[in-house]
């Protein structure tokens, strides 16, 4: 019998993660958790069924199992993801790997990480909690993530990565083998890094630079 579940986001990204876990097939989607949209509006034909503070109420009426956070920016999803732990400490954070991503033998995949279709994670390869790996996103051997770290569609690491928590990599960045973006930093679209890249900052360019510095919870770029 399938794990009654919601999602907790209805926008683009939770879409794609719909699209996921129907594909997955193991796992009922009851409906979707979103405070900024009315009651019964609909995504992909699952309807929003309240806000985060429902889900007390909404997880005994539904008999729910599990819950998967489907919010891209990846400092709102660590808060989401710790409010809802708080919340309904008895709900599990269900993972969603597309039957079309390529998956080494032995990866550690953490609770409520999506891997989209065409990703490709390799041996020795280590997600914490909270990751995603996009579509046609590559993790190389020997990599890490740390929790609610991202790669963007068609982003690609080396082997002996590290990937800082709450750090993105975006759409067509290259990282380079043995090399570390920082937490809470964030790499544009099409960069290539050629140096590790510290804590707290944005940069982009090819060869990538630090174009300024932030701070955990600012816009990306």
């Amino acid at each position: 019998m399938k794990m009654n579940i919601v999602i907790i986001g209805s926008s683009g990204h939770a879409k794609v993660v719909i699209d996921v876990i129907e594909r997955q097939g193991k796992h009922h989607i009851v409906g979707l958790i979103d405070a900024f949209r009315t009651h019964g509006e609909e995504t992909m034909g699952y309807r929003v069924l309240g806000a985060e503070t429902d889900l007390p109420v909404l997880a005994e009426q539904h008999a729910l199992g599990g819950v998967l956070v489907a919010i891209g920016d990846n400092h709102v999803r660590a808060r989401v993801t710790a409010g809802v732990g708080a919340l309904c400490p008895d709900l599990c954070f269900i993972t969603a790997v597309h039957p079309q991503a390529s998956v080494a033998r032995g990866v550690r995949i953490g609770a409520g990480s999506v891997l989209m279709a065409g990703a490709v994670v390799n041996p020795g390869c280590e997600m914490g909690p909270g990751c995603i790996v996009n579509t046609r996103a590559s993790l190389d051997h020997d990599s890490v993530m740390d929790a609610f770290s991202s790669l963007a569609p068609a982003a690609a690491t080396g082997g002996n990565c590290h990937l800082g928590s709450c750090s993105a990599l975006g759409m067509g960045g290259l990282l380079l083998q043995r090399l570390r973006i920082g937490a809470h930093s964030v790499v544009g679209a099409g960069a290539v890094v050629t140096r590790s890249v510290p804590d707290m900052c944005v940069s982009y360019g090819a060869p990538a630079r630090v174009i300024r510095s932030r701070v955990a919870g600012d816009k990306y770029l």
